[in-house]
């Protein structure tokens, strides 16, 4: 046998054993790293340690927050897709997640092929406010403006790509109507401009409502596919009258590609276990809780991402 076929099948051979001495070896045997590809102090930060935390307690190791902001999350996925697969390394996963490889061109990695869903954490809606300024009092008054006024609507979001950006396109796309994307560095920033009436529209996050509450603003509908407990009295967009219509912000966890099925089966298991625990520090953050089985996650992740990748190529956006 010739000396490299000698040394693939020794590989081989060395690999699968490392991969049969992870599932055997109790889980976890040391501490677990935990990527964000977000900055400390956000809300997928937030998220993340809030469950981490029970996890150290539940599984008797600490896991460890290791915040990875930069590209938009892709250096966070880059670096976990290359970990060993043993469950020692997982990442707090999002919308962008999914939504980054019809973005970017030259992405490294495979959102689904290179990682292992775990489980869905929580989820959360987003709520589509207008400025005081604009007039507007509901989703139909909005839909109408923007087929008949002279000047196109324009609405604010926290960058290209970002989740309100896209709940915007969607809804061009679903109802043919023309609105102006304003790209802000952020969240704060875009929810600011909306009540400074610098624009008149903007998908917001749970933390509009109290500006709403204030008269500031106005929030005439929410994203998902039903109402929310946190604001009942707002109508669905697709009751609104864009039958359909959902999007959801949400938070998961992930293991590189080849991560053992026993470990993926303890840390979903364990997720379920104490989200329950959990709900309410969630709930005060304006989301519900996840939940579900690794494979079901597997499949919704499947969808975001071919969703997105439809809106994201209507829509014509890129991130060089």
């Amino acid at each position: 046998m010739k000396p490299y076929v000698v040394l693939m099948a020794v590989m081989v051979t060395t690999g699968a054993l490392k991969a049969a001495e992870a599932a055997e070896q109790p889980y976890p045997s040391r501490p677990v790293r935990v990527i964000v590809g977000l900055a400390p102090g956000g809300g997928t930060d937030t998220v993340g340690r809030v469950l981490i935390q029970k996890l150290s307690d539940v599984l008797g190791q600490s896991f460890v927050v290791d915040n990875r902001p930069s590209a938009g999350g892709n250096v966070a996925g880059e670096l976990v897709a290359r970990a060993t697969p043993d469950g020692h390394t997982l990442l707090i996963v999002t919308p962008t997640h999914v939504v980054n490889p019809s973005l970017y061109r030259d992405l490294r990695y495979d959102a689904l092929r290179d990682f292992a869903a775990v489980a869905l954490i929580v989820y959360s809606q987003y709520y589509l406010s207008v400025s005081n300024a604009s007039g507007l009092n509901s989703v139909g008054e909005l839909l109408a403006a923007a087929k008949s006024r002279p000047q196109p609507l324009s609405y604010a979001s926290s960058g290209i790509g970002s989740a309100n950006h896209l709940s915007g396109e969607l809804l061009k796309t679903m109802t043919g109507i023309n609105l102006v994307h304003v790209p802000y560095k952020g969240g704060a920033p875009a929810l600011n401009a909306l009540i400074a009436n610098e624009v008149q529209v903007s998908f917001t996050s749970f933390a509009a409502l109290p500006h709403a509450k204030a008269g500031r603003i106005k929030t005439i509908a929410v994203t998902g596919s039903k109402r929310t407990p946190i604001a009942p009295n707002i109508p669905t967009i697709g009751e609104a009258g864009v039958p359909g219509y959902e999007v959801v912000g949400w938070y998961g966890l992930a293991a590189p590609a080849k991560t053992p099925k026993p470990v993926i089966q303890r840390l979903n298991s364990t997720v379920n276990g104490v989200l329950p625990e959990l709900r309410e520090r969630y709930e005060n953050l304006g989301m519900d809780l996840g939940g579900g089985g690794a494979e079901e996650f597997g499949a919704f992740l499947r969808t975001e991402r071919d969703k997105w990748a439809r809106v994201v190529k209507a829509s014509g956006a890129k991130v060089e």
